[in-house]
C-alpha cells in the first residue's frame, strides 16, 4: 500500500487537456528502473483497460482510442511516469490507475503494485 501515488486527474472540457503523473515514494532508484510502467482506466460499468505502457527501455505502447492524443513518459531519476492527455474527449471519462510490474529479466524481488487511482471527467 502506498506504493504508487497518482495526480493530476479533474474535469475538463471536450478537446482539453490534462497531465497525470505517478510517483512510487517507497522504491529505490534502482528497483524502479527495472519496473515497467502502465496507465489503466475504468469507466462506471466496465471492466479496466489497458491505456499505456512504458517499458524499462523505454518502448511506448498505446490502445487504438488514444493513439495520437495520449502520450507515456517517464523519468527514472524522479521515479515518476506520467500520461499526456490531449484532445480529450467525453468517453476518456474514467477512474486512471498506475501499475508497476517487474521486468521478467529483473534481479530484485517481483512486484506488481497499482495506485489508488486518479478521477477524469471530460465534459463541458
Amino acid at each position: 500500500q502506498g506504493q504508487l501515488v497518482e495526480s493530476g486527474g479533474g474535469l475538463v472540457p471536450p478537446g482539453g487537456s490534462l497531465r497525470l503523473s505517478c510517483v512510487a515514494p517507497r522504491m529505490i532508484t534502482s528497483v524502479y528502473n527495472t519496473y515497467n510502467m502502465k496507465w489503466y482506466r475504468q469507466a462506471p460499468g466496465q471492466q479496466r483497460e489497458l491505456v499505456a505502457s512504458i517499458s524499462t527501455s523505454g518502448t511506448t505502447d498505446y490502445v487504438d482510442s488514444v493513439k495520437g492524443r495520449f502520450t507515456i513518459s517517464r523519468n527514472n531519476s524522479l521515479k515518476k511516469v506520467f500520461l499526456q492527455m490531449n484532445d480529450l474527449k467525453p468517453e476518456d471519462t474514467a477512474v486512471y490507475y498506475c501499475r508497476a510490474q517487474s521486468s521478467p529479466d529483473s534481479a530484485y524481488m517481483p512486484g506488481d503494485y497499482w495506485g489508488q487511482g486518479t478521477q477524469v471527467t471530460v465534459s463541458s
